[in-house]
C-alpha cells in the first residue's frame, strides 16, 4: 500500500510497478470470498483484464511523459484496494448489511469498468503519441497544444467530477484562445462533449452546450455535431434545460439548422414544438434564435410547413411582428410567413390571423424589408378591393419604392403586378405615385428588377390616366428605349415594346424614341420576333418620314 503522503513522490514506473503488485493480491482475496458469488464472479472477470491493459499503457513510446498515464495508474491502484478492502470484509463477514455491501460491489464493479475503458481511450485517443510541432512553433505554443491535447482526453477519462474540473479549464482556454483551441478539437472530442450534454449534473450540461455552441457557431464542426448526435440532447435542453442551457441550445440548434438536411433532423426530432413555445416564452435573444431556426425550417423543408402551422406557429410569428422587441426576431418572423405563404392552403391562415395588418406596420419602418413585402405579394390576390383599400396597400407599397431595397422594390413591383388587375385598382395605383418610381427602377442594372417594373408600368398604363403620368416623366421615354437592347440577358424587352406602343400616340414621344436610337434597336427585334416590334418600328418610321415631308 502506498502510505498518505507518497503518492506526489512515486514515478509513474514505481506506479506502474504497485498497481501490477496489487492486481494478484486482489484477485486471491477476491476468490477466497464464499458470499455474493454472482458478484465477485463479475468482479474477478474485471480484475483479470486489467494486467493486460496495464501492459497496453505502459508498452506506448510515450508512457512516461504524460501526467495522464500517472493519473490512471493512481485510479486503478486505488479501486485495486477497495477490492482488497471489501473482498477481506466479505471473507471475514464483518460488513454493515447485505444491500450495503451489494451497493459497494455495484459501485466497485462500475469503478473496474471506468479504469478499463479509460485505458483504453488513453490508447485509441492517440493523445499519448509525441506530438511534433513546426519549426516556426515556439516552446510556448508547443507547450499549450500538448496541454489542450490532454484537456481535451481529460473529457472522456475518469470520473464525473474529474470531468467538470476539465469542461472548466477548457472554457477557461477558449476565452483566451477560442481559435487555438478548435484547431486541436478532434472527432472522438465532439463524441464526448456531446455525451457530457446529458450528464446527470446540471452545471456540467450548462457549461458542455456553452462549448458546443461554440463549435457550432464556428462553422467548422456542424457535420461531426450533428453525426455524433447532438440534435436530440440539444433539443431536449431547449424543452427542458436550465436558462442557460436554453439560450446556448437554441443558439447551436439556430447555426446548425442552415443545412437542410439538419433543419429535417431537427423536425424529426420533435424540435418544432419547444422552439415554437421559445419563440412565446423566451429571453429576448433566446426568441430571436428560435425564431431564426424555425425559419431555416420552412425553408428546407418545406413538407414541415403543415406541420409548423398546427402546432400554432401563423400565430407566434405574427405576434412577433408585432411585439418582437428585437429587429432580428421582427425579420425572422417575417421570412417565415413569406415561406409559409407559400403553401396555398396556409395562406388563409395567414390572412385570418391579421397577418397582412401585420406585415404592413413592418413596412411602414424607415427600411422596408424584402421578406414583407414577399409575404404580402404571396396574399393580394386572396383579398378583395375593398380589403387593400381599407389597408392603405397601395401607398405603403409606394413608400416601400421610395425607401426599400432593391429586393424590397423588386417584390414591391411584382406586387403591384398582381394587385392591379381591373381598372379601378390601376387608378388606385397611379393616384397613389407608383409610376415615377417604377420608372426609375428602369434604370437599376439588375435584370430580373428592370423586368417586373417594365411589366408593372405595362399593366398600368392600360389606363389612360397612368398613360399620360408615363408620358409626361421626363425619364419614361429613355429608360423605355434603353430596355429595347436585343441581348439575350436583357429579359424586359417585350415589356418595353408594348410600353412603347402605348406612348407612339404623342408626337413628342415618337420623336424622343428615335432620337434615342430606338428604330436600330427595333430593326433587331423584328428579326426576333418579338411582338409588337414590327408595329412599333412602322409607327415611328411613317412619323420619321411626315416629319421629313414637312420640313420640305
Amino acid at each position: 500500500m502506498v502510505e498518505g503522503g507518497g503518492e506526489d513522490i512515486l514515478s509513474t514506473e514505481e506506479w506502474l510497478s504497485h498497481a501490477q503488485g496489487l492486481v494478484p493480491k486482489a484477485l486471491d482475496k477476491a476468490r477466497e470470498v464464499k458470499g455474493f458469488p454472482a458478484k465477485w464472479k463479475m468482479i474477478i472477470s474485471k480484475l483479470e483484464q486489467v494486467p493486460s491493459r496495464l501492459s497496453d499503457l505502459s508498452s506506448h513510446p510515450c508512457f512516461t511523459k504524460n501526467t495522464l498515464c500517472r493519473e490512471q495508474l493512481q485510479s486503478i491502484s486505488k479501486t485495486l484496494n477497495e477490492a482488497i478492502e471489501l473482498a477481506e470484509l466479505c471473507v471475514n463477514e464483518k460488513y454493515e448489511g447485505k444491500l450495503q455491501m451489494q451497493s459497494d460491489l455495484n459501485s466497485l464493479a462500475a469503478k473496474l469498468d471506468l479504469n478499463l475503458r479509460d485505458c483504453g481511450l488513453l490508447i485509441k485517443t492517440g493523445v499519448l503519441a509525441e506530438v511534433t510541432f513546426p519549426s516556426n512553433f515556439t516552446e510556448l505554443e508547443a507547450s499549450n497544444q500538448c496541454n489542450l491535447k490532454e484537456l481535451l482526453a481529460r473529457l472522456q477519462i475518469g470520473h464525473l467530477e474529474a470531468k467538470h474540473k476539465a469542461i472548466d479549464t477548457l472554457l477557461e482556454f477558449m476565452k483566451d484562445d477560442e481559435k487555438n483551441v478548435f484547431s486541436v478539437i478532434g472527432r472522438s472530442n465532439i463524441v464526448a462533449l456531446v455525451q457530457l450534454l446529458t450528464s446527470t449534473s446540471p452545471r456540467i450540461r450548462e457549461k458542455t452546450v456553452t462549448v458546443i455552441s461554440s463549435l457550432a457557431e464556428s462553422g467548422s464542426f456542424e457535420s461531426w455535431l450533428v453525426s455524433e448526435g447532438a440534435l436530440p440532447p440539444l433539443i431536449r435542453l431547449v424543452e427542458s434545460g436550465s436558462v442557460v442551457c436554453r439560450e446556448k441550445a437554441i443558439i447551436a440548434l439556430q447555426r446548425l439548422s442552415m443545412s437542410s438536411e439538419t433543419a429535417r433532423s431537427i423536425v424529426g426530432h420533435n424540435g418544432i414544438r419547444p422552439l415554437i413555445e421559445i419563440c412565446q416564452t423566451g429571453d429576448l435573444i433566446s426568441q430571436a434564435s428560435a425564431a431564426c431556426t424555425l425559419k431555416n425550417i420552412s425553408v428546407f423543408v418545406p413538407e414541415a410547413r403543415e406541420s409548423l402551422a398546427k402546432e400554432g406557429i401563423v400565430k407566434v410569428m405574427i405576434r412577433l411582428l408585432d411585439c418582437g422587441v428585437l429587429l432580428g426576431s421582427k425579420e425572422y418572423a417575417a421570412e417565415c410567413l413569406q415561406n409559409l405563404t407559400l403553401n396555398e392552403n396556409l395562406k388563409q391562415s395567414v390572412i385570418s390571423e391579421g397577418g397582412m395588418k401585420s406585415l404592413l406596420s413592418y413596412l411602414d419602418g424607415p427600411l422596408p424589408r424584402e421578406s414583407a413585402v414577399g409575404a404580402l405579394r404571396n396574399l393580394v390576390g386572396l383579398v378583395s378591393i375593398e380589403v387593400l383599400v381599407s389597408l392603405d396597400v397601395l401607398p405603403r407599397l409606394v413608400h416601400v419604392l421610395k425607401q426599400g431595397s432593391i429586393g424590397a422594390q423588386h417584390g414591391t413591383a411584382s406586387a403591384i403586378c398582381r394587385i392591379c388587375s381591373s381598372g379601378e385598382t390601376k387608378s388606385l395605383a397611379g393616384e397613389a405615385g407608383c409610376i415615377p418610381l417604377l420608372v426609375r427602377m428602369l434604370e437599376v442594372k439588375d435584370n430580373n428588377v428592370r423586368e417586373v417594373a417594365a411589366q408593372a408600368i405595362c399593366s398600368l398604363m392600360t389606363l389612360s390616366y397612368n398613360c399620360r403620368e408615363v408620358r409626361k416623366d421626363e425619364k419614361s421615354v429613355p429608360n423605355l428605349v434603353a430596355l429595347l437592347d436585343p441581348s439575350p440577358r436583357n429579359t424586359a424587352k417585350k415589356y418595353a415594346v408594348s410600353c412603347l406602343v402605348l406612348l407612339s400616340s404623342s408626337g413628342r414621344c415618337k420623336k424622343l424614341m428615335i432620337s434615342y436610337g430606338a428604330i436600330g434597336y427595333l430593326k433587331k427585334l423584328v428579326e426576333m420576333d418579338i411582338p409588337d416590334a414590327r408595329k412599333l418600328i412602322e409607327s415611328l418610321e411613317r412619323g420619321k418620314l411626315k416629319s421629313l415631308f414637312i420640313r420640305k
